[in-house]
């Protein structure tokens, strides 16, 4: 495979194919660290909760809703990153984002009111976590395909790690310099996403040039238009003998079957016209020679210069949702949602409720933080050893994943609520990890529609990061029993695996539905063309000329019947 070129040090990667590497370690450092400054922020900012609460002389319900808005806002303007993205790129949408992320937390540390960090953290920052986010994980899905799963679940550790650190060191860094300051350290600290931005480099797929010799042009072109050549050939010739025979006429026949070369060698550069255009180009009438090679000159100029390049995709698709298996996929997202963020924020209190101290209750987030890496870690080498659907796999972890959270309203005792929550950070990694790269894989879109079906995809899942913590905080106040939060998380999570399951139903349907499709209009053309050749076989063409013996004699012969 031949290296990669650019038209400058910051200019897109072109690659005769998927590279499964190259420039893409780069883009995977990438994702790591905006991975630590999004969703591991994120998840670190409970440490303020008992600060906020004291500074403000708020309720930990109104606290807690800056958080809750920022995921709302994070995860419902996806469709506005997708937009952007394809309007002006990925690498301005991801540094825009990362200074809308630095900006709302360190004016954060200058309000005055909870109602202020509503908008700076909540709204600010959210967008920013949005336009942060999903450009890269979708760019660095281009970059891969045989190890998209691994690369992607390994990258994706980045929140883990940061929850892991940032915890303690925050905890630390406050008690020293107060939380204000120590939003204004997390803020600058947050600005990397800038300079990640910068390595965004967007991947161009070209095939192999082609070469210059007539017969290797001949050999690189497919059978079917190779078969088109020889019927326009055969026909133009057919069409064209009476004045190829006569020798004083300026237009041969012959001339008209270069027009036909121009049309499929413009075709078959890079495939870049339509089927619109051949259909025009063969039904066009015939040309001189000296103005088709001009022609085709001017075209092979323009195809190596790459000027002609497929048509941009919309800013914002939602053909997707016509899919099936994408609508399964998205009810799966929508339910499995409702256990991503509840559990982390009620583990402490439920163990406080079964007896645990409360120095060694704090601990819980840390083994669930520890053996979510080992998870995210683990799928993605499974992922890429497995040779049955991926989908399956995934579908395996958020069952176990269901049936850890109704452990977690059994176990009573220190120990096994420890299991608990390494079963339950372990499968989170699983299921977290791959729920959005799974987009890319055949069994669901496929990598050709990520770029417009990931922003709908996480804009569905909003609704239920906003609805999940307040709901589970309900349930909470009306049995006083935290473990009712825990029941509501494991039936979300039971019926996001129902929905899961219908994916690759929904899939096949589809697949048999156009391939049925297909078959009828391939048979619609069959008799089409069999009633052309029909009428075709009962027209009487009159090749011979005026002057000839032949039409002399015909003409005698009709002369003495009548």
């Amino acid at each position: 495979m031949r290296g990669p070129y650019s038209l400058g040090c910051l200019g897109p990667n072109v690659y005769p194919e998927v590279p499964d590497g190259g420039w893409g370690w780069a883009v995977a450092a990438t994702f790591f660290l905006v991975e630590v400054c999004t969703y591991g922020t994120l998840k670190s900012l409970g440490v303020f909760l008992q600060d906020l609460m004291e500074e403000f002389r708020e309720s930990n319900s109104r606290v807690s809703w800056v958080i809750s808005i920022c995921v709302f806002i994070f995860t419902f303007t996806a469709p506005l990153s997708t937009m952007l993205s394809n309007r002006f790129g990925y690498r301005p949408v991801v540094m825009m984002g990362g200074f809308l992320i630095s900006l709302g937390t360190i004016t954060s540390a200058f309000v005055n009111s909870i109602n202020e960090m509503y908008i700076t953290i909540g709204i600010v920052s959210g967008l920013g976590y949005c336009l942060s986010f999903l450009p890269t994980v979708t760019i660095l899905a281009q970059y891969f395909s045989r190890r998209r799963a691994l690369v992607t679940s390994v990258a994706s550790s980045g929140e883990s790690f940061a929850i892991f650190m940032f915890a303690p060191a925050l905890t630390k860094l406050k008690q020293h310099i107060g939380w204000r300051y120590c939003l204004v350290v997390l803020g600058i600290f947050q600005a990397l996403v800038i300079g990640c931005g910068l390595l965004l480099r967007p991947i161009i797929i070209e095939p192999e040039p082609r070469k210059e010799d007539g017969e290797s042009d001949k050999e690189s072109l497919s059978l079917k238009q190779l078969e088109a050549v020889y019927e326009l050939e055969n026909e133009q010739t057919r069409t064209s003998i009476s004045s190829g025979i006569s020798q004083g006429s300026e237009d041969s026949g012959v001339t008209s079957l270069s027009a036909s070369n121009l049309d499929l060698r413009t075709a078959g550069a890079g495939e870049v016209q339509d089927t619109g255009d051949k259909e025009l180009s063969l039904s066009s009438p015939p040309t001189p020679v000296k103005e088709d090679k001009s022609e085709l000159a001017e075209v092979e100029v323009m195809v190596e210069a790459g000027v002609l390049h497929p048509s941009s995709p919309k800013l914002l698709d939602f053909s997707v949702l016509k899919d099936g298996a994408f609508i399964w996929y998205s009810l799966f997202g929508l339910f499995a949602t409702l256990g991503f963020f509840a559990p982390q924020l009620y583990i402490i209190e439920l163990s406080k409720s079964r007896g645990v101290e409360p120095s060694m209750a704090s601990c819980m987030l840390s083994v669930m933080a520890v053996a979510e890496i080992f998870g995210r870690l683990s799928i993605g080498v499974v992922l890429n050893k497995v040779r049955c659907k991926k989908t399956l796999v995934l579908l395996g972890c958020v069952i176990l994943l269901c049936l850890v959270l109704v452990a977690f309203t059994i176990v009573w005792e220190f120990w096994g609520l420890v299991v608990c929550c390494a079963l339950y950070g372990y499968f989170m990694g699983t299921v977290g990890s791959t729920h959005i790269p799974m987009l890319a894989e055949e069994d669901v879109v496929g990598i050709h529609k990520m770029a417009s079906s990931v922003g709908v995809y996480v804009c569905i899942q909003s609704f239920a990061g906003l609805a999940g913590p307040p709901l589970g905080g309900v349930l909470v106040d009306v049995t006083q029993n935290y473990g009712a939060a825990f029941y509501s998380c494991a039936v979300g999570m039971g019926l996001s695996a129902i929905c899961l399951a219908l994916v690759g139903p929904a899939k096949s349907a589809m697949c048999q539905r156009q391939s049925r499709n297909k078959e009828e209009g391939m048979s619609r053309e069959v008799e089409k063309i069999s009633q052309d050749s029909d009428q075709a076989d009962f027209l009487e063409v009159d090749l011979a000329l005026e002057d000839s013996p032949v039409r002399k004699a015909v003409d005698q012969d009709n002369a003495s019947v009548i």
